[in-house]
This record gives C-alpha cells, sequence and structure tokens, in this order.
C-alpha cells in the first residue's frame, strides 16, 4: 500500500460524514442501541461495534487502520502513553513463573516495570548485550515466553538484528515485542523481519508538534483482539478521540517532516565531527557505528537523534553549556518540530560524576528549524565554554 495513500486517504469514507477533507472528532463516550439484541451482541463482542469509547472510537479507528497499515500489520490499538502501550503488550503475553529476556537499558518505564512491578508477580527478567543473537539463545530458560526489543535504543542506539532474534523466538515458541520509537515505520518495518508486535511512542514522531501524548502497539489480528478484550478496556488506556484527530492531523506531513529532519541531522552530525570540543558522535547510520552495516540492512533513514561526548570535563561546564543555548531547547522526548537537548548528568548526582565518556553525552534531537540555524546556536554555546 503506497505511504501517501494511506496518510492521506486510507480508512477514512468521506461520505460518512458530509465529504469533510478532515474527519470529524467523535468525541461521544459511548452510542446507543435500537434493540436490545443489537446491545447483547455488542455486550459479546466489543472488538466488533461501537458500544463505549473506553475501547472502539469511530475517530480512533480511523488511526488504528492507518498506523497498522504504516507497520503492515494485520491491526493495531492506540494507547495514552508509550509507557502504557509498553506495559499491555508484556503484561498480554506472561503469567506467574515466567521468564523475560530483555536488552540491558531499555527505557526507563520499562525498565521498571521489569525490575519493581513484574517481580511482585514472581516473573524475572535476564538483562542482555542484544547486539549479539547469541545472548538471546544463551539466556533462553524452560519458562522464558518474551524477548524484549528496543532498535535502535534512545542513547547509544544499539540495534538487534531483527530478523535473527525472530527466527531464534519461533523456533522457542517466544513472543518478540519490539520498541521501534526511534524509527517509526517509515524508516523500520520490524513485522516484515518476524518480530510478534511492534510498539512506539506517538508522542514522537507521529504527532510531530508535541502536544500529544500516545501509544501504538501493532500485530498479528488475534494478539490484538486479545489484548484489547483484556489488557486494554482492563487497564483503560485507550487513546480519547481528540488526541487520536491530532495524530491523524500528524500522520499527514510525517513523511515530508522525516525527510527535512533527516537531513538536516546529516548536517549537524558532520559539524560536530568536525568540532575539537567533540570528543565522539554516536548515531547509528554514521559509517563510524559499530553497526553500521546492520542499520543500514534494516533501517532506511535515521531521523533526528544522536548524541556526542563533549569535551568537558565536570558537570558545571556542561550545565553551562546547555543553559548557554539560545533556541535548542533543554527537555525530554524527541520527534517534535523544535530542536531538543538533554544531558547524561541531569541524570546523576554531582557528587557522582566522575568524568567519564557515557557521563558527559547529550543526546541532541534535530527539529524542522534550518541546519545552520541549530549549527549557530552550539556554536556559541560551544564558544561560551570555550572562552571561560
Amino acid at each position: 500500500m503506497d505511504i501517501s495513500y494511506i496518510l492521506n486517504e486510507y480508512a477514512e469514507d468521506r461520505d460518512e460524514y458530509f465529504r469533510a477533507i478532515a474527519p470529524p472528532i467523535m468525541q461521544t463516550s459511548n452510542f446507543a442501541f435500537k434493540t436490545v439484541e443489537a446491545l447483547r451482541s455488542s455486550f459479546d463482542d466489543e472488538y466488533s461495534t461501537w458500544l463505549y469509547s473506553r475501547g472502539l472510537n469511530p475517530t480512533v479507528e480511523i488511526l488504528r487502520k492507518k498506523l497498522a497499515a504504516l507497520d503492515g500489520a494485520e491491526d493495531c490499538l492506540v494507547f495514552n502513553s508509550g509507557s502504557a502501550a509498553i506495559f499491555a503488550s508484556v503484561l498480554a503475553n506472561v503469567k506467574s513463573g515466567d521468564h523475560i529476556v530483555s536488552v540491558r537499558n531499555p527505557y526507563t518505564w520499562a525498565k521498571k516495570m521489569f525490575d519493581e512491578i513484574l517481580p511482585r508477580f514472581n516473573v524475572r527478567t535476564t538483562y542482555i548485550d542484544g547486539t549479539d543473537v547469541n545472548n538471546f539463545s544463551s539466556a533462553i530458560r524452560e519458562n522464558t515466553t518474551l524477548f524484549y526489543l528496543e532498535s535502535p535504543n534512545s542513547w547509544t542506539y544499539e540495534l538487534q538484528d531483527l530478523a535473527a532474534v525472530a527466527q531464534l523466538a519461533k523456533q522457542h515458541n517466544i513472543i518478540t515485542i519490539c520498541d521501534n520509537s526511534f524509527c517509526t515505520p517509515l524508516y523500520q518495518r520490524p513485522i516484515e523481519l518476524g518480530i510478534d508486535l511492534v510498539l512506539q511512542s506517538a508522542t514522537k514522531y507521529i504527532g510531530g508538534h508535541s502536544d500529544v501524548i500516545a501509544g501504538v502497539l501493532c500485530g498479528g489480528s488475534d494478539i490484538i483482539k486479545r489484548i484489547f478484550n483484556s489488557e486494554y478496556n482492563n487497564i483503560g488506556s485507550g487513546i480519547q478521540p481528540f488526541n487520536a484527530w491530532l495524530l491523524i492531523r500528524g500522520l499527514r506531513t510525517l513523511q515530508a517532516r522525516l525527510d527535512r529532519i533527516t537531513s538536516t541531522t546529516e548536517k549537524v552530525l558532520d559539524y560536530l565531527k568536525s568540532h575539537p570540543l567533540v570528543e565522539k558522535v554516536i548515531f547509528p547510520l554514521d559509517e563510524a557505528f559499530p553497526q553500521y552495516d546492520l542499520a543500514k540492512s534494516q533501517m532506511k533513514g535515521g531521523c533526528g537523534l544522536l548524541t556526542f561526548v563533549i569535551k568537558c570535563y565536570t558537570v558545571s561546564g556542561i550545565e553551562k553549556f546547555c543553559e548557554s543555548l539560545k533556541h535548542i531547547l533543554m527537555a525530554v522526548s524527541w520527534g517534535g518540530h523544535e530542536s531538543l537537548i538533554i544531558p547524561r548528568c541531569a541524570g546523576i548526582k554531582p557528587e557522582s560524576f566522575n568524568g567519564s565518556a557515557d557521563q558527559r553525552m547529550l543526546r541532541l534531537y534535530c527539529g524542522l528549524e534550518d541546519a545552520d540555524y541549530i549549527i549557530k546556536d552550539l556554536e556559541q554555546a560551544f564558544n561560551v565554554i570555550e572562552n571561560g
């Protein structure tokens, strides 16, 4: 299915809503029935009709179909946040006594779930270096039911060989879940590589304007329906119609925004690699990246996140650099119109800072500004710390 068709037309039956170009927001909590039998049928199978917007809603339905098509998936659920999508996808595929294999240092709220919540129900997690598929194989136990992947991750961008991990998992009847927030379905399609469930934070590139929080989970129709009938509705974490409408709006420009962001990031990358105050730049589609060949083979693009190690060996110096930026905002997340930066040392107590390379990392997101605009801001901040 053509991407332009998915983004602009697919799942939009305009004759159903007055031929409006933009679909309406069905801002309703529930739906009426003309017969008791119709109501009874909806109780039996809420997944097949409009009953209550905690579950299905017409505006959300348009979004679900578009996102599933982008991922090459049979079906999709959209959540109030990316962390909700993570929680539901994992919870749906483990039971007491099960074992999970996860890549090391996953997203903060995934790790919290693995370390603090699931152990209360006797579900244990083993963390591995996911860059080597043999590490997955070595970590498998008799009770392993789930592989949790994040490719690339959002700081140092380690990848997993998704096709190889998926093949291994299928040999052992293990479910695979991959967080695809870095790439989006436009730049990486894990389902085509054999992954069972693919999630992403739609807060990032799908929304694109830093005004909505949401999460996406795509996969086969049977497993998605099972999650809908249990974790999705029980937790009550489905997206609301207005936020779904904002994401539909964001999809219209997704391809154009990613193309622009990718082009800008390449120019900023070149600038940082040549700067004397930059020790190292980490980006999966840079030829110096250790997994460059794998990145080229399973990713179509790199989007806007990169990390650089600054040659500044004090917390105060790194803080001075970040606080001297005039246009690049200091904030978490990425994927919006604005460029953002976050220093690794923000998560470290000043007394624990030792000046190591990993503590001197800064993650930069390149937004929709001109590349020269971003570079000039970085340059003046470098000058501040260089000149004391």
